[in-house]
């Protein structure tokens, strides 16, 4: 369908831009491997709760992956949930939880800011099926077309800072 149309005011021919005819979701929830840069990840089309992640939490447990693991997970609601806490002990699945509005030390936001990057941006899709698969086939190359990028993106060097007074004395 086309949609919103860029102004006729000051010109003579209205001009028709493709836009979204209704809101289709297509949500990744993912759990990135820090060593194999191996991404373990479950998708659906409604939204994001407290299943989905122990969905993610089965995959990563089923992945065979040597123990301990622990998964870094930011502040989500659904993420802290008592559902996830105890499916995460029966399963031997150490979560750690970020610090509020602290993206850039997950490593997982430099992926998908990576895909986003990659396979969306300045690019339009015909379709929500040309969309998903476009995040579906960065994601499923990211050990072979992507390799390289993934291992000077996907380092373990975060910035810290020592204890150092705020104010210069």
């Amino acid at each position: 369908m086309f949609g919103p149309f860029l102004g006729y005011l000051w010109c003579l021919v209205r001009l028709f831009v493709p836009g979204p005819s209704g809101r289709q979701r297509y949500n990744v929830l993912a759990a990135l491997n820090a060593v194999s840069h191996e991404v373990i990840r479950v998708a659906n089309h409604s939204y994001i709760n407290a299943e989905s992640v122990c969905a993610l939490l089965r995959r990563v447990a089923a992945a065979g992956l040597p123990r301990p693991i622990t998964l870094v997970l930011d502040n989500a609601r659904y993420q802290r949930c008592h559902l996830v806490q105890s499916l995460a002990r029966s399963l031997r699945i150490e979560l750690l939880y970020l610090p509020s509005y602290s993206p850039n030390l997950n490593l997982i936001e430099r992926l998908w800011k990576f895909v986003k990057r990659e396979c969306l941006a300045c690019r339009v899709l015909p379709s929500y099926e040309a969309f998903t698969g476009a995040i579906d086939h960065c994601l499923n190359s990211l050990g072979t077309k992507y390799k390289e990028q993934m291992t000077t993106l996907l380092t373990l060097n975060f910035q810290t800072y020592e204890d150092e007074p705020v104010l210069a004395e």
